[in-house]
């Protein structure tokens, strides 16, 4: 049962209820990459291909919650509200290789918030890879954050008409 909205001298309170008010305490990361007709489709086509492509995403700003917990990628509720941090690299150029990437920076002390990194580019995995791994080491220095490790992945694709190369960590409850 919802609560009811409480009026005190003249200002409406609403309780908290809903994503907005929840704070996620798992998360997972997922990637893919796929050719599509237009640049959308190829977007869409590489979110299928990472399982979280009939969900309605939510693109946050790039901070993991204290005490989250990294699991196995969870099959999620078709339509769900999804909060995502993403990169990704769509392309036309024929023969050319796009990659995207995220990174975790997860702190020692759990009771630290995390910091996602995201970053795409034309280029191998394996470099862009290494870039966002170093961002996200990079921010943690900037916090004055003591590093207990950093979790990433990586999509590739080569293009033949239209690609795009998508990665993500999805949080959730």
């Amino acid at each position: 049962m919802a609560k009811k909205a409480v009026k005190k001298n003249g200002i409406i309170s609403i309780p908290a209820q809903g994503m907005t008010t929840t704070i996620p305490n798992k998360f997972y990361l997922v990637a893919g990459h796929s050719e599509g007709m237009t640049p959308l489709n190829a977007f869409d086509n590489a979110l299928m291909d990472a399982g979280i492509g009939n969900t309605n995403l939510v693109k946050m700003s790039s901070i993991l919650p204290p005490n989250s917990t990294r699991i196995k990628p969870v099959k999620l509720p078709l339509g769900a509200l999804v909060p995502v941090a993403y990169a990704s690299k769509v392309s036309s150029q024929t023969d050319e290789v796009i990659s995207a990437a995220v990174a975790v920076a997860i702190p020692k002390d759990k009771k630290k918030n995390g910091l996602i990194m995201e970053y795409s580019a034309a280029g191998h995995m394996e470099e862009v890879e290494r870039i966002v791994r170093h961002m996200a080491a990079e921010g943690f220095k900037t916090r004055g954050y003591e590093l207990k490790e950093v979790v990433s992945i990586c999509a590739q694709h080569k293009v033949s008409k239209i690609g795009a190369a998508y990665a993500a960590v999805v949080l959730w409850w």
